[in-house]
């Protein structure tokens, strides 16, 4: 069983997650920020993994503090639940669009954490989330799992959509990579660890 469950108490925030891999895209989750609630629903289901997931954060200030530490608490979780990495198929490339909006996610579960990003909004946000919060998130989560990551817009406008269609395509590269190959032995890596 390929699962984890993570807590992380700072004096910004208090996080309890739960997460299975295998899952079939069973969502509840629960940040105060809507918008965000919507995206981690949607990651959840793209990515068929059962997520859980609470945070109490200090939103009052804005919302930076809960976006970047749930990224950070979900890539952690993903690290554990990938235990060696046997037999996953470790890469991914997943193209999205969202009506005028094509997005393009490269996934490495590499080990050796490198994040790039390339999306420019026209709009500060959508409904309660500021644009920006995305790139932490995305960050946040490679950075803690190990995760080579990276996300360009290729063309778009509506923010929404953009933010919308990264989440979609992140969701479904990470689904790719973390799958297993029956045809593998051990770790896709001639090294032998990732």
């Amino acid at each position: 069983m390929r699962m984890s469950e993570k807590t992380r108490k700072t004096s910004e925030t208090d996080i309890r997650l739960k997460l299975d891999l295998d899952g079939k895209g069973v969502c509840d989750v629960s940040t105060k920020i809507g918008f965000f609630d919507h995206m981690l629903e949607l990651f959840a289901k793209h990515s068929q993994m059962d997520l859980v997931l609470a945070c109490d954060g200090d939103i009052r200030v804005d919302e930076h503090h809960t976006v970047e530490d749930c990224g950070i608490t979900l890539g952690a979780a993903i690290f554990e639940a990938l235990g060696a990495k046997e037999k996953i198929r470790r890469y991914s490339t997943q193209f999205v669009p969202m009506d005028e909006v094509l997005v393009m996610v490269n996934l490495d579960i590499s080990g050796r954490p490198y994040f790039l990003y390339d999306a420019e909004f026209q709009t500060k946000g959508a409904g309660d989330f500021d644009a920006q919060w995305c790139e932490e998130f995305f960050r946040a989560l490679a950075m803690n799992a190990g995760f080579t990551l990276h996300i360009s817009m290729l063309y778009g406008e509506n923010t929404h959509h953009i933010i919308e269609a990264i989440f979609k395509a992140a969701a479904r590269a990470i689904r790719e990579a973390v799958s297993i190959d029956p045809r593998l032995e051990g770790v896709p890596s001639t090294k032998g660890v990732l």
